[in-house]
């Protein structure tokens, strides 16, 4: 799997990254949401970086200029509902692209620790011979992206495919190393240290759903 880790280096993307983590701004769902949708936009330009290419020839108002275009065939997935900022970006910047969403939740069968993944509601392009960009803004144990990635792959056979994630942990990385081809592209704004015991990363930023869209039932 090839890693992308965008934080290295600095730039605006850190200062949104911080934003998007401090309490003193989190009572601020609608800045909370651009500023993720902002940290897309980001990540779509480095990710574009890597796509196919080719020659164009463009007519302006005074002449001829040879230039180039995306060559390939996205379709843009992400995870409700936490995905749907990190999908806004990606979309503002790949606006041709296809478009699918999956659910995918936490279900805790034993009201503990424990629990699996459920993956229910589908809406899915034609993923066929297209590069799939599966958009999730958290990856803690990587078991809700592999579930997904399952269910996607039922669909169809991808060119190419490129997972982005806003805040990485380490386990959740690994996880997609053991259950996923070595050809995907792991696209990460941050990483952080770890799991805390209740499987949630550290010290991350809590639950991006709620802080986009309100807490849930």
């Amino acid at each position: 799997m090839q890693i992308h880790i965008l934080s290295e280096n600095n730039s605006v993307l850190n200062h949104f990254l911080g934003q998007i983590r401090n309490v003193n701004v989190h009572n601020d769902s609608m800045r909370f949401r651009r500023n993720i949708e902002r940290i897309g936009e980001i990540m779509a330009y480095e990710l574009s970086k890597e796509l196919h290419y080719k020659n164009v020839t463009i007519q302006t108002p005074l002449g001829i200029k040879k230039t180039t275009e995306i060559e390939d065939k996205l379709v843009l997935c992400s995870i409700l509902r936490a995905g749907l900022p990190l999908h806004m970006g990606f979309l503002n910047y790949f606006d041709n692209a296809e478009n699918g969403f999956i659910s995918a939740f936490r279900h805790h069968p034993n009201n503990d620790d424990d629990f699996e993944i459920v993956v229910q509601y589908q809406a899915i392009a034609d993923i066929n011979n297209k590069n799939v960009l599966l958009i999730d803004p958290m990856l803690a144990t990587g078991q809700s992206i592999v579930a997904v990635f399952n269910k996607l792959m039922e669909r169809g056979t991808p060119k190419e495919i490129h997972i982005a994630v806003v805040i990485a942990a380490p386990e959740g990385i690994e996880h997609l190393k053991q259950h996923l081809p070595d050809t995907c592209h792991l696209w990460i704004a941050t990483l952080d240290e770890k799991l805390n015991e209740h499987s949630y990363i550290v010290p991350g930023l809590g639950d991006a759903g709620d802080l986009a869209f309100g807490e849930k039932l």
